[in-house]
Order: C-alpha cells, then structure tokens, then sequence
C-alpha cells in the first residue's frame, strides 16, 4: 500500500513535465539495436526451444542481463528466470517476456530460419519455431533492462524482470507462481508485458483498457467403445460414429446455447482412433481448444461438454462404465483484463512521449488467451497492463487489404514480422511505461 501511494505520489508530480522525452532515449535504442540487438534477436530465432524445455534461451537471457548488472535467478518454475534491478526506494514494476517456441517446421524464407528440432515433454522430437514472436519479447527485455540500467538517475523503485516459459501451453505463469515468485521475490505493485501482432503496423503500439485476450481451456475426451469387425458393427459399439457425433453436438454450445452477444468458441483440434479399415476401435481420444469472454460463459460451456458427451454416449446405448472420459488440463487461464486507471495512463504516457499517431486501435479479431493473467488475477489483484505492438509493414498489410499477399498469421510456418521496428518500438514503449511509473519529477 505505501508503494502505491508513493507510486500516486510521483505520478501527480511527473504527469506535468517529460523529463526522458527527447531524441536521445529513441536514439539509443536504436544504436543498440543496429549493435547488439539485431544479432541477439537472430540467435534467438534461430534458435527456438519448446515450452518448460528453453533452458539455453534462459540461459542466453540470464547472461545478457547479468553482463549489464542485474541480479539474476535462474530455475524459477522450471526454466523461468528473473532479473532484479533495484534502484532506490520506489514501487516494485514487473516486466514481463514470454520464451517458448512452437511445434512448426519453420517456411519463411528469412536468411535466419529455424532448423532445429527437439524432444517435447511428451518424449516426441518435432521441429521448432518461433512463430508467435517470443523472440521479440525477449529480445525487447534484454533491450529494456540495458537502457534501464543506464537511466537509473531518472528513476527510483525495483523492475522485476521475468523470462516466462511455456506461455504457449499456457502454464509457465502459473509454474512461476507455484514456485513462490511473490513471496520470494516480492508482489508487485504493477505489471507490464506486451505482445508484438503480425496483424498490425511495424512500430505502432496499442493500449485498451479492460478485456484483453479471452480465457482458454484444453480439454481431453476419451470416447469409448467395443471393438468389433468392420463388417459386422452390430457386434460393437463405434467410438468413431460416437465421437464424430459429440463434436457435430458440441458445436450448438456456441449457437443454441449461448446469448447471441456473449462470445464463445469450442474448437476439436485433434480427432485421433483406430489403427485399419476394417476395425473398430476400442476407443477414440479428442482435444478440444474452448475460449470465452467471462467465467459464467466459460463455466456454461465446460459444463456443457461434459453433458454432450456424456449424452450422445448414452443414445448410442453404452453402459455406464463406458461413458466418455473428460478431462480439464492444467493447460487454462483465465481472462486478461488490464486495470483501466493504469491503462489509461499507460496510453496517456505513449500519446506524450511516442506522439499520438503512433498508437492505433482496432477491434480484436480472434479470442487468443494470455497466461499473463496469472501475474495479475492472483489474490493480489497486481494492477496490470499487457500492450500490443505492430509487426507488420503497413505496406504488406495494404497489399493484403487490396486484395494481395495475405500477412502470415501467428502459429504460421510462414509467420515473420520485421524485427528492427518490432524490437525497437517494444523497448521504447516498455521505457516509457517503467519510467512513466518508476521515474523520478
């Protein structure tokens, strides 16, 4: 509490002036990239590793942050880091950067492409890419904890630097937590992290206040049945007719169930039984992907999945102990929400500092989830903001809109956004929110 009011306190006295807002910050950021950065960032895609396995990358993190005087700590929740920089009495703001690659096999032409491949927790060698921009993020965290460390006579307080893994299997927050995070390193009286958007112009950023990314939960169906002869499938139960009419039914979740104005999404990703023609399975496995806009939708539609399938398995005249299997991953997060008091000044510090049209809104178009929200939605309540910023030329995104090359969307093989704008605009842009909290009137 009395960080927060200090924090009130040095936001009335610093909302009047710009003490960083000059040429030289932007300038260094730049020179840094064109040195240091541009390097680091290729390292980093061409080198991806897969949620809880980026132990290099948390490593090459760790290295880069302790050779400018953080004080680094390794192995937390997994393959997790954090950097410490404390820099007098003041707020503790904790930075965010999500590490993990994806199972792709990288076709993006750049010079820098992934080739490597790696053994997932599940025991199966895939290959890796970063088609989300993890390595923007990280890159963009060494970036801003270098130009932290040489401002620290305009700032007063502790940034808290997190490397997190496995936001892709959206658990990494979580492990941290688990992992005693807060009561070992501190709560934070904010957090910030952003995410760089294929879909959005290189080096503009974007600030909403309240409902950022949607709430997401994997979901495991095994659907049973009784084996039997292709040609005789009245000697059995078909857990592929079975399951194929569950998914059929769970898609009126969302269209004969919800209000029309609360937003939902129960996608199968995954439909996996039998090994030949002329067998039927014993059983058949689904993986659902299931996204909502509150926790009363979200509740609504895991309960009706259980129902579904529970249900049809019942028409189809399975007896009790043969009734699907459901199970909830530990793969879930709730919904992001940024504090609306912080977000708009957050956004009221970039209007001031990066210029008014440097910032864009436009409407979300998809329901992408964040484990992010663990920082923030714990029984601390930390106020937090989770910005976006562009990665795409407007150009290429012109093109696309008349008609030409569509953008390569996240989770592509083909996914790319141009570095230099992307890197140097999130550290700018997360200066400004730590200075803008943390900096000295």
């Amino acid at each position: 509490m009395m960080r927060r009011l200090l924090a009130l306190a040095l936001a009335s006295a610093w909302i009047a002036q710009s003490a960083f807002a000059d040429e030289r910050l932007k300038a260094a950021v730049s020179e840094d990239y064109g040195t240091h950065l541009a390097a680091l960032f290729e390292h980093f895609h061409r080198n991806p590793e897969l949620s809880f396995k980026e132990s290099q990358t948390a490593a090459r993190i760790a290295k880069e942050l302790r050779a400018v005087g953080v004080d680094v700590t390794e192995g937390v929740g997994g393959t997790g880091l954090v950097g410490m920089i404390a820099n007098g009495e003041g707020p503790l703001v904790l930075v965010r950067a999500d590490m993990d690659g994806l199972p792709i096999k990288e076709d993006s032409g750049l010079p820098y492409a992934s080739t490597v491949t790696q053994v997932d927790i599940t025991g199966d060698e895939v290959p890796v890419m970063h088609a989300c921009g993890h390595d923007v993020h990280i890159t963009s965290l060494v970036g801003t904890a270098r130009r932290l460390m040489t401002m620290r006579d305009r700032w007063s307080g502790t940034v808290m630097l997190i490397g997190q893994p496995a936001e892709e299997r959206i658990g990494g927050a979580r492990a941290m937590l688990d992992d005693g995070l807060y009561e070992r390193f501190g709560v934070p009286d904010y957090a910030l992290a952003f995410h760089v958007s294929a879909g959005r112009p290189a080096g503009k950023v974007e600030v909403d206040a309240g409902l950022i990314s949607s709430s997401s939960d994997s979901v495991d169906i095994t659907v049973f049945g009784v084996g039997a002869h292709g040609a005789s499938p009245h000697k059995g139960k078909d857990p592929i007719y079975i399951a194929s009419q569950i998914v059929i039914a769970l898609q009126g979740l969302v269209s004969r169930e919800l209000p029309p104005l609360a937003p939902g999404v129960v996608t199968v990703g995954s439909f996996h039984g039998g090994f030949k023609h002329n067998i039927i399975p014993d059983q058949v496995k689904l993986q659902l992907t299931v996204r909502a806009d509150s926790e009363e939708t979200r509740a609504k539609l895991l309960a009706g999945i259980q129902r579904i399938a529970t249900g049809v398995a019942l028409t189809a005249g399975l007896p009790e102990d043969l009734l699907p299997k459901v199970d909830l991953s530990t793969e879930a997060t709730p919904t992001t929400s940024n504090d609306v008091e912080l977000a708009h000044r957050i956004r009221a510090a970039f209007v001031r500092e990066l210029g008014e049209n440097q910032l864009f809104d436009e409407e979300r178009d998809g329901m992408g989830a964040e484990d992010f929200a663990y920082f923030v939605q714990t029984e601390h309540k930390v106020p937090g903001v989770y910005f976006v910023v562009g990665g795409t030329p407007q150009a290429d995104l012109d093109a696309e809109a008349a008609g030409g090359p569509p953008v390569p969307s996240h989770h592509s093989p083909f996914f790319k956004i141009d570095p230099e704008p992307s890197v140097t605009s999130g550290i700018y842009a997360m200066t400004v929110a730590v200075l803008e909290l943390l900096g000295k009137p």
